[in-house]
């Protein structure tokens, strides 16, 4: 493919992107494919000759939108949204064309410096105490995920407890029996990220209990570390949430702030979906707890109108960081620039040394719609949510909302009080019933033994047109199971 025939193929490609984005609403968004569909329809080898592009594009056509879930469509309202946007797409695609590898400030500086700049612009936009910011001690940097957020930052406070134990004269051994008796803290609700970091880092970790809001409380924080300082375990991370996968609830944090006081216990705040948020005046309240964290994480491909994988890690101390992920540089990873202190090498703020250029896509959303248009995009968001909610709201003797909507999300479930099934069993039926359909698609939960059904519009294509469409199909659905039911 040379570059005429990169230019036809490219344009073709353009177009059938946007062929595909007029058409979202046409495709059912649930993929009905039966696992192992793809290996009974592509050869077993691979291709001794040249295919030509022609059949390879048909083969789009033909095999892989069909095992494809539109997570893009209008009527897509499961797990939490990932946003896509044109001017993303298209920072990607410049990230495609120069393909740098920015393990360090030499191997392309803009790659470096524009991720430390643009950071930098959304903990400002968020406000996020300076203390965030990449002119002090502390700065931003892209991770793949809100779960390797959670790691790096897990071993950045090993690393600092372990470093507290070195100056008391401990080494060797000992540090190894030290490390043994680490403990890190979630709650009940918290991303089961922590508990995969803690078998990584081989440190220990345990679920806390969490209030009728589903809210980890600062008393309960405080009554675990005393408890397990008693019986000779070290605590030094705790995971405070911003927007449970769940529920979308919020931890106690400030009352978790108080709880650590005096203690070595790296915060760390995971706002992965809830976090977008932040962006808008109503919810800077959430800051004062926050800001005296070590760490914060949200995820821009959730909310803010950026493709996967983009998820915004800011360290106070960013120090703790590099030194629990950095190693000798061989000569050939070298440079003055590193060598003098002048040029931030990412390499050692993450788990992989090399790293794309995913500054661009934040470079390029982040112009076009400029904070206005990402604030109105947040708030169409939980606007949409809102509508659904009290449109349910209309039928109490059908459905059963515990909580209200948070963040743009709804949980429900399904009344029994007319059924020969207990609610659980209804519940399971309508959303089995719902995604079946094909029109549209949600996901589920379990909180203390309820089965719930998680409503979470995201898509920028979604309109209250799509709102009112859903509920009517819920309520269709959803009488049509109560009446075989009785």
């Amino acid at each position: 493919m040379d570059i005429e025939e990169f230019r036809k193929r490219g344009y073709e490609t353009v177009d059938r992107i946007c062929k595909y984005y007029q058409e979202l609403e046409n495709y059912e968004v649930l993929s009905k494919v039966e696992p192992g569909y793809l290996k009974k329809v592509l050869p077993k080898e691979v291709p001794e000759e040249p295919e030509p592009w022609e059949k390879i594009q048909s083969d789009i056509e033909t095999k892989i939108i069909p095992g494809i879930t539109h997570w893009q469509s209008p009527n897509f309202f499961a797990f939490y949204p990932a946003n896509s946007s044109f001017p993303s797409i298209l920072g990607d695609m410049y990230s495609d064309m120069f393909n740098v590898i920015g393990f360090n400030w030499a191997s392309s500086p803009a790659c470096t410096e524009l991720e430390s700049i643009v950071l930098d612009w959304m903990g400002k936009l968020i406000g996020l105490d300076p203390n965030f910011h990449s002119d002090g001690r502390g700065g931003g940097v892209i991770q793949g995920t809100a779960s390797e957020a959670t790691l790096v930052t897990l071993l950045a406070a090993r690393y600092r407890m372990l470093e507290e134990y070195k100056a008391k004269g401990l080494d060797g051994e000992e540090l190894r029996t030290i490390s043994t008796r680490l403990i890190a803290y979630g709650s009940d609700q918290t991303h089961p990220c922590l508990n995969k970091a803690t078998m990584i880092a081989n440190t220990r970790f345990r679920a806390l209990p969490t209030d009728n809001n589903f809210s980890l409380c600062g008393e309960t924080v405080k009554q675990e570390i005393e408890k397990d300082i008693a019986n000779g375990l070290i605590p030094f991370f705790i995971v405070g949430t911003i927007g449970t996968t769940n529920s979308a609830a919020i931890d106690k944090i400030t009352d978790i702030v108080d709880a650590i006081k005096g203690t070595n216990i790296w915060l760390h705040i995971d706002a992965a979906y809830a976090g977008s948020a932040l962006i808008c005046s109503e919810y800077k309240y959430l800051l004062e707890g926050i800001n005296q964290a070590n760490s914060f994480d949200l995820n821009m491909h959730k909310g803010l109108l950026t493709n996967f994988d983009c998820s915004c890690l800011w360290i106070k101390e960013r120090k703790y960081l590099i030194n629990a992920l950095s190693t000798a540089s061989p000569d050939f990873l070298k440079n003055s620039a590193s060598k003098d202190g002048l040029g931030l090498d990412f390499k050692d703020w993450q788990i992989p040394f090399g790293r794309r250029f995913r500054a661009l896509k934040i470079w390029f959303v982040i112009r076009t719609y400029g904070a206005k248009g990402l604030r109105e995009h947040i708030r169409k968001r939980h606007n949409l949510a809102k509508q659904f909610y009290n449109k349910i709201l209309q039928y109490p003797d059908l459905f059963i909302i515990p909580l209200p909507s948070n963040f743009g999300l709804v949980n429900f479930y399904i009344k029994s009080s007319n059924s020969s099934k207990n609610s659980n069993k209804l519940t399971e039926m309508v959303y089995n019933r719902l995604n079946e359909n094909g029109k549209v698609y949600l996901t589920q939960t379990k909180m203390r033994g309820q089965n719930m059904i998680r409503f979470a519009p995201g898509s920028p294509l979604t309109i209250e047109r799509h709102i009112n469409q859903i509920c009517e199909l819920l309520l269709n659905i959803t009488q049509e199971v109560i009446a075989i039911s009785l």
